[in-house]
């Protein structure tokens, strides 16, 4: 199925010095640290090349433990979170890694009999088919799958695509004995994205049987109703569903079949359009979804699992490579920023698995090797996703969606064209500058016609000033749209500075309690207790001033309370560590 907006060739970007750039540095770090023989433990354990009477030192523990019926699924998210960091990143020493793990997983298989290379036994299958009890099996060998997978198609491993095709017998097998109706009943229990694993293998290999396996897990009883237009999300588990419509959005570009892509379309709406959001762009409370519109009540210590804006990021990217709409691009930058940033440890690395929206909360970060929830593998994957969201190509030219620094090398017309995005710090402005600003540099091999799109995002205060080789441009104030730039390129230099300013986000049930934002970055106040703040929502500077705004030579992003009786301050909900904080806050006018 040809796209309309096409993400860059792997390998095409490179990040810059960065915020994100550092992110992800210390997400590698993290992934490096763990051992071969810990990452593979399960795997071994089911193939009889791994026993202990003891936990051994290094253990994986939590939710990798041994006695845990999830074991396992930490693997599939680290492969496929290494085959992103070598496709764009050229990272050999994390490819020769995963490579080694690839090979061993094929020993594994060997050892099974030369089918199976799940790390749990395929009797949970069998009992699922029963209707006995067991913890999501499906979810747990999808991950080392969709590992398989990106092995392949981002990391060129051959082997992976034996593997997966051998594994594949197995569950043709498995599910050909089954009617319809029992394989509904079996789908009923968590199957994570297998669907999109084998509209992935049928992609790749075309062969009958693949896209038989599509089709068996084809999720009629929640995607039927999606296309009645019931509400079916409302008190469901989030992250069960997104992965089983990932798997809808790979069918329909696979099959061109236009009931997956209507069942996309219908969950997006019943998901964000008409359910809304808290300020940070996701949802969820206790890992469910909540009702429409209805946020206030929910409000707690679990708001917010990791995975849900991960796999919703993922579900923007898919709506966006169809449609080019600008609010898949602002949905997916505000998520970054007050998700996957701001449930990622600054110093450590490690994953808040909720992110509490409650008065006076602390996020509880996980440990390196004893929890290993579902978050930790959204974690190791979240943070190589930078790279393909930044630039799309089009016929005409490019879309720049993000402002992530980096360097693109691209082909347009047979033309080769590198452009460097670098953030404009605004050191010389004499208070901290009240826009975000960046310089594209582009050079071509030789002058060549295309068009650059440039995105105005939601949160834009202002009338954003553009100017390309130091002649201005006309901008109107049109936040959440792109401003077209049409040239014949050589040599140029554009500028672009986006005002933003605070502003105020109430709650969708609860209009006088609300959150503030600076541009797109969620603020956390450093309070243990709900307080209310007198001022006026319409005019957050009544409320909250610049604290602390220079160090150096840099720009820091926190404020500070005026007009209250006890002041406190407010930074980045990204910077958070172990600090209680506060998001929502009631407002009371002020008298005058």
């Amino acid at each position: 199925m040809n796209q309309s907006f096409r993400p860059m060739a792997p390998g095409s970007v490179t990040l810059l010095p960065s915020l994100f750039r550092e992110r992800s540095r210390i997400n590698r770090k993290y992934m490096m640290s763990l051992d071969n023989d810990n990452l593979l433990q399960n795997h071994y354990l089911e193939a009889g090349l791994w026993s202990s009477a003891t936990k051994p030192a290094n253990c994986h523990w939590g939710w990798e433990s041994p006695t845990c019926q999830l074991r396992g699924h930490f693997l599939g998210h680290w492969l496929s979170g290494a085959a992103r960091m070598y496709a764009w990143a050229k990272d050999a020493e994390i490819k020769t890694k995963a490579d080694y793990i690839v090979s061993e997983l094929g020993r594994c298989q060997e050892e099974n009999g030369g089918e199976w290379v799940g790390p749990i036994p395929e009797k949970y299958f069998d009992w699922i088919a029963k209707g006995k009890r067991v913890w999501a099996p499906h979810y747990t060998v999808h991950k080392t799958l969709m590992g398989l997978y990106d092995m392949l198609e981002l990391a060129g491993n051959e082997q992976a695509l034996d593997i997966l095709i051998k594994w594949a017998k197995w569950f043709h097998r498995w599910t050909g004995q089954f009617s319809q109706q029992q394989l509904d009943d079996i789908l009923d229990v968590e199957t994570g994205g297998m669907l999109e694993v084998w509209a992935n293998l049928y992609a790749v290999t075309k062969q009958q049987e693949h896209l038989e396996l599509m089709h068996r897990y084809d999720r009629r009883r929640l995607f039927d109703r999606l296309l009645a237009g019931e509400d079916v999300l409302t008190n469901m588990h989030a992250n069960t569903t997104i992965p089983e419509v990932h798997g809808a959005a790979r069918a329909w570009e696979v099959t061109g079949d236009a009931r997956w892509r209507k069942i996309v379309e219908a969950y997006w709406r019943l998901s964000v359009d008409d359910r809304g959001t808290y300020c940070t762009g996701s949802q969820t409370c206790g890992e469910i979804w909540t009702p429409p519109g209805q946020l206030s009540a929910r409000l707690g210590d679990k708001n917010q699992e990791h995975c849900v804006p991960y796999n919703m990021m993922r579900l923007a990217q898919y709506l966006f490579q169809w449609t080019g709409d600008i609010r898949y691009a602002d949905y997916w930058e505000r998520n970054m920023y007050n998700g996957i940033l701001a449930q990622q440890h600054p110093d450590t690395g490690m994953v808040a698995y909720f992110l509490p929206l409650e008065a006076g909360a602390v996020k509880k970060w996980g440990t390196p090797t004893e929890d290993f929830w579902c978050c930790h593998g959204t974690l190791v994957q979240a943070h190589s996703i930078y790279y393909d969201s930044i630039y799309f190509a089009t016929d005409g030219g490019l879309v720049i969606n993000q402002y992530i620094p980096n360097s693109l090398t691209w082909t347009y017309n047979d033309t080769n064209v590198e452009i460097t995005q670098t953030l404009d710090t605004q050191k010389e402005q004499p208070r901290r500058p009240q826009s975000i600003a960046f310089d594209l540099v582009i050079e071509t091999e030789h002058p060549v016609d295309f068009t650059l799109d440039i995105r105005l995002p939601w949160w834009l205060q202002g009338t954003p000033r553009i100017t390309v080789d130091g002649i201005p441009e006309e901008v109107p104030h049109q936040p959440s749209t792109y401003h077209r730039l049409h040239r014949t390129w050589s040599q140029n230099r554009i500028h672009v500075e986006l005002p933003k300013g605070l502003i105020t986000e109430p709650l969708p049930d609860m209009p006088g309690t609300v959150a503030f934002m600076d541009g797109p970055v969620v603020l956390a106040g450093l309070c243990n207790e709900e307080r209310a703040l007198y001022g006026d929502p319409d005019d957050p500077r009544t409320i909250l001033t610049p604290d602390n705004e220079r160090e150096w030579e840099w720009w820091l992003p926190n404020y500070r309370t005026v007009n209250q009786d006890r002041g406190f301050r407010f930074v980045p909900l990204y910077d958070i560590r172990d600090e209680h904080y506060t998001v929502y806050f009631p407002i009371k006018k002020l008298q005058r």
